[in-house]
């Protein structure tokens, strides 16, 4: 459709100049407009809007309901702070579940480390998969490796259904609405808790403490009752809004920081964002963030 579209402009003599806006963040006044020069497919799947867009400057972005996922330029910010922060939390990393992350980035990132016995990816729609391996093969490129299963499922059922057996749980999810809604309630993490083994760690998306703190306090208002460690911190990726994306951390053992396993970063190679000296510089909060990024108390039960 953008094609035929551009061709009937070029014919007129005119110079097309084509915008993707994201209005998810319109409530506080504000969008992000990203220059498109190429639809790559644009349809709808059973659960959602799926587009591949490339882009002027950031190259491929993957949008699914209009919103951004990915985009080729910053995607690693959010890829190897989501993985790299429990694997090297974690002492033995081999069993790891990821829900979401149909686009294969967090998979990418969890196969750099050599300890990984199995990965398990959970994504509910196949659709998501099929269009990453096709527009997306930076992302998508090691979801055929022999140590992947990829189950097309509900992700909330899928903890519910595999007590004790994941030592890392990474919830790769959408905003908090349509089919990831689930995934920010605490029958989930409850659920997530006993699918960890005795030092497992989950770490989810967790927005932005500029634009989402509502959404972040709700999930911590009961994260403290669950994990006896829970802690938020955050990366820097300029296509998510404010530019800013955190992230919920808790474990029924280990602390992100005091517990952290800096020696096995080494064997890490072609990390572009994740050092040590970010690792525990993330989980230093603003001041008017720190209240809504931690829990009333950790009380686990």
């Amino acid at each position: 459709m953008l094609e035929m579209f551009k061709h009937a402009m070029a014919k007129l003599g005119t110079t097309m100049d084509l915008w993707f806006e994201e209005k998810i963040e319109i409530g506080f006044g504000t969008t992000l407009r990203v220059r498109v020069e190429e639809s790559l497919c644009h349809f709808r799947s059973d659960f959602q809007d799926i587009a591949v867009l490339k882009t002027s400057r950031l190259g491929r972005m993957l949008v699914l309901d209009g919103i951004i996922m990915v985009t080729e330029f910053d995607e690693f910010a959010y890829h190897e702070m989501m993985v790299h922060v429990p694997m090297l939390v974690h002492p033995n990393p081999a069993h790891v579940l990821i829900i979401g992350g149909g686009d294969g980035g967090a998979v990418r990132e969890v196969l750099r480390h050599p300890g990984v016995k199995e990965v398990h990816l959970c994504e509910i729609d196949p659709q998501v998969v099929e269009v990453s391996k096709k527009y997306l093969p930076r992302l998508a490129s090691r979801l055929d490796d022999p140590r992947v299963a990829v189950h097309y499922a509900d992700g909330a059922k899928f903890v519910e259904d595999h007590p004790g057996r994941f030592d890392v749980i990474i919830v790769d999810s959408t905003d908090p609405s349509g089919p990831g809604e689930v995934l920010f309630k605490e029958p989930f993490y409850r659920n997530a808790r006993n699918a960890l083994t005795e030092d497992g760690i989950v770490v989810a998306q967790c927005e932005s403490f500029f634009y989402h703190r509502e959404v972040i306090s709700s999930l911590f208002s009961f994260l403290g009752g669950i994990f006896p460690s829970c802690h938020y911190y955050y990366s820097m990726v300029p296509t998510y809004p404010s530019g800013i994306i955190g992230f919920s951390f808790g474990s029924k053992k280990l602390h992100p920081v005091e517990d952290y396993q800096e020696a096995r970063f080494q064997a890490l190679e072609g990390l572009r964002y994740y050092n040590p000296e970010v690792h525990r510089a993330a989980f230093k909060l603003p001041t008017f963030a720190q209240k809504t990024c931690s829990p009333p108390s950790n009380t686990a039960s």
